[in-house]
């Protein structure tokens, strides 16, 4: 497994393993790797000859009230579980080399970045798209593969890839869970043992949620408030929001946040009415 922490040097691998014939899978995180960020690095091993993990905490994603200084970063046991999962190289660059002059460009995508997770936390999808941007245009044609527990991130990342013709081929992969249903996220590491024995309740909502479009129930404003009637059964949830979305292919996608004691979460499941 190689370790690279400069742009120049990224891009000299991959573009050699391309021009040897092989094909690229691309895997991007902020670190602080678990199982469902190593789901996306087996899923790409299995379909690309090599498979490239990027570790960047990236500062133009986090919320004045957010605590950059504060996440995680623990880069030898990242490198050894990407190695572990099948991935060939770890980019690792600093801030200093992704934005040596700053960043005066900031890419936005309008309307799918709106609402929920949009007006939740402002700007955050601008940092998402610029540095998923930049890192696109790093790596060069690939497939990345992107996990559907943060469903909004991944439309963005769709429409910008196909608004900005990247030669990126966007791949959606399962939520992992827990038995409980929980999603794994890197914030789970912040409940407390107590926290996270209430935190499946935003599973729970959700597949109440789904309960009911799959009975037939419509109306989405009924079907966000029994998701809500059910985080509001349990006493360290707050919620953020609770809501039903239809797609023009008939699905309804659901999505709920809330927080459990200091801990934001969120998740989202599909429904399929009769």
């Amino acid at each position: 497994m190689n370790l690279l922490d400069t742009i120049p040097a990224l891009r000299k691998a991959l573009d050699a393993e391309r021009a040897a014939g092989g094909t690229v899978g691309l895997v991007l995180t902020m670190g602080a790797l678990h199982e469902g960020h190593l789901s996306l690095v087996r899923r790409a091993a299995a379909e690309c000859d090599v498979v490239a993990v990027t570790v960047f905490v990236n500062p133009l994603q986090f919320g004045p009230h957010e605590d950059l200084a504060a996440y995680p970063r623990r880069l030898e046991d990242d490198a050894a579980l990407s190695e572990g999962a099948g991935a060939s190289y770890v980019f690792a660059p600093s801030v200093e080399e992704m934005f040596p002059d700053g960043t005066l460009t900031i890419v936005h995508v309008a309307e799918v970045g709106d609402g929920r997770e949009g007006r939740a936390r402002p700007g955050h999808f601008d940092g998402v798209a610029t540095i998923v941007a930049k890192l696109f245009a790093v790596a060069g044609p690939c497939r990345a593969y992107f996990g559907e527990k943060d469903h909004q991130q991944l439309e963005v990342v769709r429409r910008m890839a196909a608004d900005l013709s990247f030669p990126v081929q966007i791949v959606a992969c399962p939520t992992a869970r827990e038995a409980n249903g929980l999603a794994l996220s890197s914030r789970n590491a912040y409940l407390s043992p107590a926290e996270r024995a209430a935190a499946p309740v935003v599973h729970r909502a959700l597949l109440a949620g789904r309960a009911l479009v799959e009975r037939g129930v419509t109306d989405q404003a009924a079907v966000g408030a029994a998701m809500a009637e059910v985080l509001a059964t349990e006493p360290a949830a707050r919620l953020d929001y609770a809501e039903a979305l239809a797609g023009a292919d008939g699905k309804v996608r659901l999505f709920v946040a809330a927080r459990i004691g200091t801990t934001r979460l969120i998740d989202n499941l599909e429904a399929t009415a009769p």
